[in-house]
């Protein structure tokens, strides 16, 4: 566990990093990307990290992938590429620095250095988790194929290397339905996710069984919440991601990823959107939206929130936080996601 207060004295001996209305103002272009969310006041107590994490970027040649559900000052301050995790894991591939900075949860950091072998990976807190991640191990992939002999394993993003080296390929919420419709053969095993793979099964001919894993944050929406939040505002559009149970999703009005429901919320331009997921989202995406008011029920994923911009410095500064994968563990894993890459490219009816 990272010991906060040394953190902050080690930072303290190489930066000023005292609140700033002098570098607010000197960064007003890269605050006016959250401007909506962030007030003038609290962007700076961030623009020193800010300032202090773009320098380091250029004097490590590094670069940041951050998740959606990053803070605003994260995903709209450092972040260099943002997206859902399908987006990150291609963008992984793509990268030209020789440090990846991963802002999201640990399996993601885990995919960028297996994807990258080569390249310096860092993750600014080593215990940012994941429920569904730690919900299932290689030898409960091995239970599953007992369970189904010869079904092919379709194996959430959201897991271990080593979760990903004992499956047949990788899914995200974006293409988890081309994968499965990919796969030869009647029955498919999805692990971990349960609500994703009952998502998915509703809209496939293939029989679907899964693991009984969860998301902490997406199992706590209710259908009954839902429809609370509908009769008060009839005009209300609700957004939700796959990872909520079917009930939920039968409410919405679209279910797709995170990088899916940015792209729908900006080309349907509702008057007011809930969008049913983590709740740093609305916010990421408000001051580009201006003229949609969303509704904001806030479940936070406490693992996404443990990344803070004094721990990104911190990681740049240091060099804490790299991550390894056992290099015959990678070799699997990597087989694993670049399929789900693979796949994920093709044309939709050629799935």
């Amino acid at each position: 566990m990272l010991d906060a207060t040394r953190i902050r004295e080690t930072l303290a001996e190489a930066y000023d990093l005292a609140p700033s209305l002098e570098k607010a103002e000197a960064t007003r272009d890269i605050h006016a990307r959250m401007a909506r969310v962030v007030p003038l006041a609290d962007w700076a107590f961030h623009a020193p990290y800010v300032i202090e994490i773009e320098r380091l970027k250029r004097e490590r040649n590094a670069v940041v992938l951050a998740h959606n559900y990053m803070t605003p000052e994260i995903y709209h301050g450092i972040g260099d590429i943002v997206g859902d995790s399908l987006q990150l894991a291609i963008a992984a591939t793509e990268v030209e620095a020789d440090v990846i900075v991963q802002c999201g949860v640990h399996f993601m950091a885990e995919t960028s250095k297996v994807l990258n072998p080569a390249k310096t990976v860092l993750i600014p807190d080593y215990d940012a988790g994941c429920s569904l991640a730690s919900s299932i191990t290689a030898e409960g992939v091995a239970e599953m194929r007992r369970r189904y002999p010869g079904a092919p394993v379709v194996s959430y993003v959201n897991t271990t290397a080593e979760v990903k080296a004992a499956s047949d390929v990788c899914c995200t919420s974006a293409n988890a339905l081309q994968i499965v419709e990919a796969m030869e053969g009647d029955t498919v095993i999805m692990t971990p996710d349960q609500y994703l793979a009952r998502n998915v099964a509703a809209q496939t001919r293939k029989r679907v069984v899964w693991w009984e894993g969860s998301c902490i944050v997406h199992e706590l929406y209710t259908a009954e919440d839902l429809r609370a939040y509908r009769a008060q505002d009839p005009g209300l559009r609700i957004i939700a991601h796959p990872e909520c149970t079917p009930e939920v999703v039968a409410e919405a009005d679209f279910t797709g990823s995170t990088g899916g429901i940015i792209d729908w919320v900006s080309r349907e331009r509702p008057a007011k959107a809930m969008l049913v997921t983590e709740c740093s989202m609305a916010s990421n995406i408000a001051d580009a939206l201006p003229d949609v008011d969303f509704a904001r029920p806030c479940n936070m994923c406490p693992y996404m929130k443990m990344i803070t911009l004094e721990k990104v410095l911190y990681a740049l500064h240091t060099g804490a936080g790299e991550v390894t994968v056992d290099p015959a563990v990678a070799a699997g894993a990597r087989r694993a996601v670049e399929r789900m890459i693979e796949i994920s490219r093709r044309p939709a009816q050629a799935a």
